[in-house]
């Protein structure tokens, strides 16, 4: 299991916030928070720390564009 540091809450009024270990890394309205519920509803949660990844943009650590420049990768 791949625990990225994700965590979630669900709040009075629908809304579902992403947080990031411990601290708040989005927040879902409407369509897509229904979308992530059902996703952790669905138990897996390596799925679920996938999503929350995607839906924060935390899933690229920024050296990339480095990486693609290195001889190695020409």
């Amino acid at each position: 299991m791949s625990d990225l540091g994700f965590t979630h809450r669900q709040r009075n009024t629908g809304e579902v916030q992403i947080l990031h270990r411990g601290k708040l890394a989005t927040t879902l309205r409407g369509g897509r928070a229904a979308e992530f519920l059902d996703l952790v509803e669905s138990g897996d949660e390596d799925a679920v720390q996938q999503e929350a990844a995607r839906l924060t943009g935390n899933y690229k650590r920024g050296n990339e564009r480095l990486a693609k420049r290195h001889p190695r990768n020409a």
